[in-house]
C-alpha cells in the first residue's frame, strides 16, 4: 500500500501535523492518552505510531514490529493495545475539532433553502466472529459537502433517534423510517430545527387538524404520476401538538412493483403475512417534515433525495478505512479503534481539501492558515 506512516518523511509528517488542532499534544495528556507512559516520550510519536496501526491497518504486533525499524518507538504489542485503549477520547476530540477548522456549516448550505442540510443515519460494525463485539454508529453529515459534522459510538442496545444529535436553529435533519419518533422531532423542534423524515403507515402516526387520525391512504389514492401530494399534519406527543406536512409521490409502477416485491420477502423473512395496506402504501414514497410552504412538496421530495447521498459516504468510509471490521475483542478498544478510524477519515478528508486550496505547493502556510477564511473552501458538491 505504498509508504507507510513509520517511513514518512519529516516534511511530510510536518504537513499533517499543520493540519492537526491546535493544542493537540497537550491533549494527549490531558484526555489520558499520554499519562503514565515510559513507552512513548511525547504526542507525536504516539500518533505516528496509532497511524501505522489505523491507517495501514496493520496488526498491533506488525505496528510494534514497523515503529521499531523506522526508528520511532521500542513497544510491545501488549503496550500498544494498553496505549491504544485510553486514546479514544482524544481520537474523538481531534477528529471533532478538525471538521470545525477545515468543515464549515454555512459553507454547507443548500443556497435554494437557507438551510444548513444534515442527513442522519445508523450503522452497525462488528468485530469477526461469533464473541466479536459490535457498536453502533450514529452519524451525521452535511449536504451537499457530505462532510461528517457529528458522530457518536454506542452500544448497538442504543437505538436510532434524532435525540442523539445536536441541534442548532437553522439546520434540517433528514433521515429515513428508523428515526420516525415523536421524541426525536420533539428534540429537533424545541431546539429550533426542522425534520424531514421518511414515515410508513404505522410507525409515526399522524393527526389532522382536529386530532383525529390522518386518512393517510385516502388521501395517497388522490395522487397521479402528474400531482404530488401536500397536506398539513400533525404528531402529538405530552407535551402538545406538532405541526407538520406530509409530502408524497406516487412512484413509477416498476419502482413500485420492486418496492412490494421487497415488503413481502421481509414479511417471509420474518414469518409474517404482509397486509394489503402495507402493500399499497408501497406504492408510494411519504414524507412528514416540520418545513413550512415556503418549501413546496417538490423541494421536500428532492431534498429528502438527498438522504441516499449519507449511505454512499458510508460505504466509501468502511472501503476505504475497512471501517466494518473491528479487530479488538474489549469493548474499551474497539471503541477506541473505532474513533481512531473515523480521525483518520476526517484527516484524509482535510488533506485533500488543504491540497487544492493551497496549491501549488499543497498544504498551508501557518500564518495564511490563520488569516484566511477556510471554512467553506472545501465543500465540492456532488449532484444530489
Amino acid at each position: 500500500m505504498g509508504e507507510d506512516i513509520s517511513e514518512v518523511g519529516t516534511d511530510d509528517w510536518e504537513v499533517v501535523q499543520r493540519l492537526l488542532p491546535a493544542g493537540w499534544q497537550e491533549k494527549a495528556k490531558e484526555l489520558g492518552a499520554l499519562r503514565r507512559t515510559r513507552e512513548f516520550p511525547d504526542a507525536q510519536t504516539l500518533l505516528r505510531v496509532m497511524f501505522i496501526h489505523l491507517a495501514e491497518g496493520c496488526s498491533l504486533r506488525e505496528t510494534a514490529v514497523r515503529a521499531a525499524e523506522g526508528g520511532l518507538v521500542a513497544v510491545s504489542a501488549v503496550a500498544l493495545f494498553k496505549r491504544l485503549r485510553v486514546c479514544g477520547e482524544w481520537f474523538r476530540w481531534m477528529a471533532d475539532e478538525l471538521m470545525r477548522q477545515w468543515v464549515s456549516p454555512a459553507g454547507a448550505r443548500l443556497w435554494q433553502t437557507g438551510l444548513n442540510v444534515r442527513v442522519v443515519d445508523g450503522s452497525q460494525v462488528s468485530e469477526p466472529g461469533a464473541t466479536g463485539s459490535t457498536w453502533r454508529l450514529h452519524y451525521s453529515a452535511l449536504l451537499p459537502s457530505l462532510h461528517c459534522d457529528e458522530v457518536l459510538v454506542t452500544d448497538p442496545s442504543v437505538g436510532e433517534s434524532l435525540s442523539h444529535f445536536s441541534v442548532h436553529r437553522g439546520d434540517l435533519l433528514i433521515a429515513d423510517r428508523g428515526y420516525a419518533q415523536r421524541a426525536g422531532v420533539r428534540h429537533v423542534v424545541a431546539a429550533g430545527g426542522a425534520v424531514l423524515v421518511r414515515i410508513n403507515l404505522t410507525n409515526f402516526p399522524l393527526l389532522d387538524r382536529n386530532a383525529r387520525a390522518f386518512p393517510l391512504l385516502r388521501r395517497l389514492r388522490t395522487l397521479s404520476c402528474a400531482r404530488l401530494g401536500d397536506w398539513p399534519a400533525f404528531v402529538a406527543d405530552k407535551h402538545g401538538m406538532i405541526a407538520g406536512r406530509l409530502c408524497a409521490i406516487k412512484k413509477s409502477r416498476a419502482a413500485a412493483k420492486r418496492a412490494r416485491d421487497k415488503a413481502q420477502r421481509e414479511s417471509r423473512h420474518q414469518g409474517h403475512q404482509i397486509q394489503p395496506q402495507t402493500l399499497e402504501a408501497a406504492g408510494y414514497t411519504f414524507v412528514f417534515t416540520t418545513l413550512d410552504e415556503k418549501f413546496p412538496a417538490p423541494t421536500v421530495l428532492e431534498m429528502y433525495r438527498g438522504r441516499w447521498q449519507v449511505e454512499l459516504a458510508f460505504k466509501r468510509l468502511k472501503s476505504l478505512l475497512a471501517l466494518g471490521h473491528l479487530k479488538k475483542i474489549d469493548p474499551e478498544g474497539a471503541k477506541a479503534w473505532l474513533q481512531g478510524k473515523l480521525l483518520v477519515a476526517t484527516l484524509i478528508e482535510a488533506m485533500i481539501g488543504a491540497a487544492e486550496r493551497f496549491s501549488p505547493w499543497g498544504y498551508p502556510l501557518e500564518a495564511v492558515a490563520s488569516a484566511l477564511p477556510l471554512a467553506g473552501d472545501f465543500v465540492h458538491a456532488p449532484s444530489v
